[in-house]
């Protein structure tokens, strides 16, 4: 039996660290001007020395959790998608499940599934997915998603081309097929990869990184993108993605109250919108603030909508992204 899947619980969390672009002018060559007419962003938050993901999605992780109703230890699973992970091994969900407490309770030690994942940028999209197949299977499964990023850990800030678009953030749901404290049902979900084009984005230091005791970190260790290619695919992709998950639920972007695409760069957003033929007031964004957080720009988003009003419980929202490997998705939420 398939059961339906509800979002009963949103949370985010921002570092209290502000980088502008002022700030980034005494780093690299660029200027406030530059940064903004090619990206639309302003600022951005960084994670303090001592601060690591794993942090910033337990705070997002609380917020949810506390908005469902949900008891840390009525989790039955807690997806990670983040392509910054506190540790290459173990999992920043395992590390999660820890600060959580699930490690210590009486009777649930080995009792929760942790598990950590690498869409990038799409690493919501494919979480939703992840989650909705899990609930569906398990009526009583109660999935924990957390988006965590600190991706200026692998910032080059020597770079302009890269430094002046990410930041670090975390968001994190909580589904079940309980409509209790429902705010949204996943109607829908579409994931796609195509891994012909993973090199158009990379951040190393993983095994392919021969790093030994003493070197030095090379430029492989940091972001590097192929940004005019990227831009081109993510525009393309995140567009009929969009048209697609709509079409196949007997839809149309008339039918929707709000869409929220990936926030990666302004001049995308407004691409992507202007393809589909949508008005900008029904088009969300907030990257002028925070810059591309990778996988939790989308529940960051949905957190920072509903706080301005614009997404309201219930609402048929349209979520979309794309990221390296090449990855892109939507979600529909109703």
């Amino acid at each position: 039996m398939n059961h339906p899947c509800y979002i009963c619980g949103l949370g985010s969390f921002i570092p209290s660290r502000v980088m502008t672009n002022h700030d980034l002018e005494k780093l690299v060559e660029t200027s406030d001007e530059w940064i903004s007419t090619r990206t639309g962003i302003k600022e951005r938050h960084i994670l303090d020395d001592g601060v690591n993901p794993s942090d910033c999605g337990l705070e997002a992780a609380r917020a949810a959790l506390a908005e469902a109703g949900v008891a840390p230890e009525e989790v039955t699973h807690i997806f990670v998608a983040t392509c910054t992970p506190d540790y290459l091994c173990p999992s920043t969900a395992c590390v999660i499940a820890g600060k959580l407490g699930l490690s210590s309770l009486e009777g649930r030690k080995g009792d929760v599934m942790c598990l950590d994942f690498n869409a990038a940028c799409t690493g919501f999209v494919y979480g939703l997915e992840l989650a909705r197949s899990i609930v569906q299977m398990h009526e009583d499964a109660v999935v924990l998603l957390v988006a965590t990023e600190g991706l200026s850990r692998r910032t080059n800030f020597t770079d302009r081309t890269t430094c002046v678009l990410f930041g670090d953030a975390a968001g994190a749901v909580v589904l079940r097929s309980s409509d209790r404290n429902a705010l949204w049902q996943v109607r829908d979900v579409v994931c796609s990869s195509d891994g012909s084009l993973h090199d158009l984005i990379k951040i190393g230091g993983g095994s392919a990184c021969n790093i030994k005791e003493g070197d030095t970190v090379g430029p492989d260790w940091f972001i590097s993108m192929q940004g005019m290619a990227v831009f081109k695919h993510a525009v393309r992709s995140m567009a009929d993605e969009s048209q697609r998950i709509l079409e196949r639920n007997g839809m149309s972007f008339e039918d929707l109250d709000l869409f929220i695409p990936h926030q990666a760069n302004l001049r995308i957003i407004k691409a992507v919108g202007e393809r589909l033929g949508l008005d900008e007031s029904h088009v969300f964004s907030n990257v002028q603030h925070y810059g591309n957080t990778s996988a939790a720009t989308l529940p960051v988003a949905m957190e920072d909508a509903r706080r301005t009003g614009a997404l309201k419980p219930g609402m048929k929202v349209l979520l979309t992204s794309f990221g390296g490997g090449m990855t892109w998705g939507s979600a529909l939420l109703v």
